[in-house]
C-alpha cells in the first residue's frame, strides 16, 4: 500500500507552479547617487545627497509639496497660538519606529531636545527660538518659543523634523549614525563607504501600501558619465543628477524619462572670512574689496553656460530673482575685469593668490576651472584642491580653507538658506561671517509673519551680507534627473529629494 505522501509528493510541483504567479517578484530599486552621504543622523547630518537618502529612512513632521505648501507626515495638524509664540501639534497613530518603540509625544519631545543639544548638532540654528517641547498628551505635543518663529513649518518640514527612535539614538550616542532607526518606509540595512547603502521595506510602516519596493540600495557614483551608463544599461533605475550636456540627448531615448526641477538652494562660492586663522592669510579674506574684485570678475552668465550648459538661473542672492523675497535693492552685479583691477590695486594686491576648494563631483570641479580661467583676466592666481565630498565639508567645518565652492539644495523658507549661514556662530557658518547688526536683523525677519514686513528686513540683510561677500552666490540649478521609462510615480519636488513612496516599477 503506497503512503499518503508518496500520493502527494508527485504533486508538488505542479502545485508550486500554479501558486507561482500569486506570489508577488521582489523588486529592488536601485539610486545612482551623485556623492557619498555624509553621517546618516539627522542631527548632524549636512549634506544633500544625506537628505535624498533619509527620505527613505527617516519620516518628518511635515512634508512640503511641489508647490512648496506644508503637508502633514508623522503630524497630521498644527495650531499656533493668538501670540504666535506656541505651536501645537496632533501625531499620526499608530506609527512605531523600525525597532518596534511606539512614536508619540514624549518621542517628538526627544528628538527635538536632541536636535538642540546634541554636541555637533546642525540642526540647533533651525530651532532656536524654540524653548521648550510639552506633551500635552501622547498624541498631541506643543513647542514653546522665545518669540514668533515664521520659518518654523518648513523647518520641521526637513532634517529638523525628522524623528529617530529615542530608546535607539539614546543607546547608540555618538555612533547612531552607524545605524540609524527612524520610522520611513525603508529601514537601514547596511552601509559600505564609497559603495552602497541598503534598506529593506519597513512591514509596520504607517503608509505601507504606498511602498512597492521590497530594498533600495542608493549607490555613490561621483562621475555622471559613469551614473549615466550604469543607467543606461539597467544596473541603475534612478540617477540622481545627470550632466547638463546629456540632457538634451536623454529626452530622445525611449527608454529613458527626464525631470527638470529649478532648485530652491543655490551654487556659490564661500570665502573663509573669519572662520580660521586662513582667513587673514590670504588677501580674500582679509579684504572685502578683494572679495568685490573677485565677484566683479566673474561672468555668471558665462558661467551657467560653460558648467551648467545653461540649466540654471542666474542670481546673486540666497533666493533666486523670482522669488517673493529677493532683494530688488541689491541687483546682480555684471562682470567689469577694470573696476576688479582698480580695487585689487586699491587693495594693495595686485595678483592675489589663494587655494579654492572643491568636491570631486564633475560640476563642481568644472566650475572651479572656469573660475580660475575668468578671475586670471582681472589678476587672480586661484590654485584648485580638490577633496571628496564629506571630506570638504569637514574641512569647511574646521576652517581649512581660503575659499569652497560649495552647493545648497535650498529649503521652501529662505531663513533655511540664509540663517545657518551668516549667523553668528551658527553651525553652516563655514565662512565665519560675523555682524551684530546682521543677527538682530534675523532674528527680527524669523519672528515676522507678514511676507512683506519680512521682505523689508530681507532687504537690509541683502545691503549687510552682500556687501561683505562672505558667499558669492552664482546661481540656482535644474536639478536634472534620468530614471528607466518604466518608473512611475516621480515627483518633482523643488526640493530636489526622490521619495519612494508611491513609486512603481513595472515589469
Amino acid at each position: 500500500m503506497t503512503s499518503p505522501s508518496r500520493k502527494l509528493w508527485p504533486l508538488l510541483p505542479s502545485l508550486l507552479l500554479a501558486l507561482a504567479p500569486l506570489v508577488a517578484p521582489a523588486q529592488t530599486l536601485r539610486v545612482g547617487l551623485a556623492e557619498d552621504p555624509d553621517v546618516l543622523d539627522p542631527t548632524l547630518a549636512r549634506s544633500f545627497v544625506g537628505r535624498v537618502v533619509f527620505a527613505a529612512l527617516c519620516d518628518k513632521l511635515f512634508d512640503i509639496d511641489e508647490k512648496l505648501a506644508i503637508q502633514p507626515q508623522l503630524a497630521t495638524a498644527y495650531e499656533w497660538s493668538s501670540d504666535s509664540k506656541a505651536l501645537t501639534l496632533k501625531l499620526r497613530p499608530g506609527v512605531t519606529f523600525h525597532d518596534g518603540e511606539k512614536f508619540d509625544a514624549a518621542a517628538v519631545k526627544f528628538n527635538l531636545e536632541r536636535h538642540k543639544t546634541l554636541p555637533g548638532s546642525n540642526r540647533r540654528g533651525e530651532l532656536a527660538p524654540v524653548n521648550s517641547v510639552d506633551v500635552v498628551d501622547a498624541a498631541t505635543v506643543k513647542l514653546n518659543l522665545s518669540a514668533p518663529f515664521s520659518p518654523l513649518l518648513a523647518q520641521l518640514a526637513d532634517r529638523a523634523g525628522m524623528m529617530v527612535s529615542p530608546k535607539a539614538a539614546l543607546a547608540a550616542g555618538d555612533k547612531f549614525g552607524a545605524k540609524p532607526i527612524c520610522s520611513g518606509p525603508f529601514k537601514f540595512v547596511e552601509r559600505v563607504a564609497q559603495d552602497r547603502m541598503v534598506f529593506d521595506r519597513f512591514p509596520a510602516y504607517w503608509n505601507k501600501d504606498a511602498v512597492h519596493f521590497d530594498k533600495v540600495v542608493y549607490t555613490p557614483i561621483l562621475d555622471a558619465t559613469v551614473r549615466l551608463a550604469n543607467l543606461k544599461s539597467g544596473q541603475l533605475d534612478f540617477a540622481e543628477r545627470v550632466a547638463s550636456s546629456d540632457m538634451e540627448k536623454l529626452q530622445t531615448d525611449k527608454k529613458l524619462k527626464t525631470s527638470r526641477i529649478t532648485e530652491i538652494g543655490y551654487q556659490g562660492i564661500t570665502i573663509n572670512v573669519g572662520k580660521s586663522e586662513l582667513a587673514q592669510k590670504n588677501p580674500l579674506g582679509r579684504d572685502a574689496r578683494v572679495r568685490e574684485a573677485f565677484e566683479l570678475s566673474l561672468d555668471r552668465q558665462g558661467l551657467a553656460q560653460v558648467v551648467m550648459d545653461n540649466e540654471a538661473q542666474l542670481g546673486n542672492q540666497w533666493v533666486a530673482p523670482g522669488n517673493t523675497f529677493y532683494a530688488k535693492n541689491m541687483p546682480m552685479p555684471k562682470r567689469d575685469i577694470a573696476r576688479a583691477k582698480a580695487l585689487l590695486k586699491e587693495a594693495g594686491v595686485p595678483n592675489p593668490s589663494f587655494t579654492l576648494v572643491t568636491p570631486t563631483t564633475s560640476d563642481a570641479q568644472r566650475l572651479a576651472l572656469v573660475v580660475q580661467a575668468m578671475t586670471r583676466e582681472a589678476g587672480f592666481d586661484v590654485k584648485i584642491q580638490a577633496a571628496e565630498f564629506a571630506t570638504s565639508l569637514n574641512m569647511a567645518d574646521k576652517g581649512e580653507f581660503e575659499a569652497y565652492v560649495l552647493a545648497w539644495s535650498g529649503r521652501a523658507d529662505p531663513d533655511g538658506n540664509l540663517f545657518s549661514f551668516h549667523g553668528c556662530k551658527q553651525p553652516l557658518n563655514y565662512a565665519g561671517y560675523c555682524d551684530a547688526e546682521t543677527d538682530k536683523l534675523l532674528a527680527q525677519s524669523r519672528a515676522l509673519r507678514d511676507p512683506a514686513e519680512r521682505k523689508k528686513v530681507f532687504e537690509q540683510i541683502a545691503a549687510r551680507v552682500l556687501k561683505e561677500r562672505p558667499i558669492i552666490y552664482l546661481y540656482h540649478r535644474n536639478w536634472l534627473w534620468a530614471y528607466s521609462s518604466k518608473l512611475s510615480g516621480v515627483r518633482n519636488v523643488p526640493d530636489g529629494l526622490l521619495r519612494v513612496t508611491g513609486l512603481k516599477l513595472a515589469p
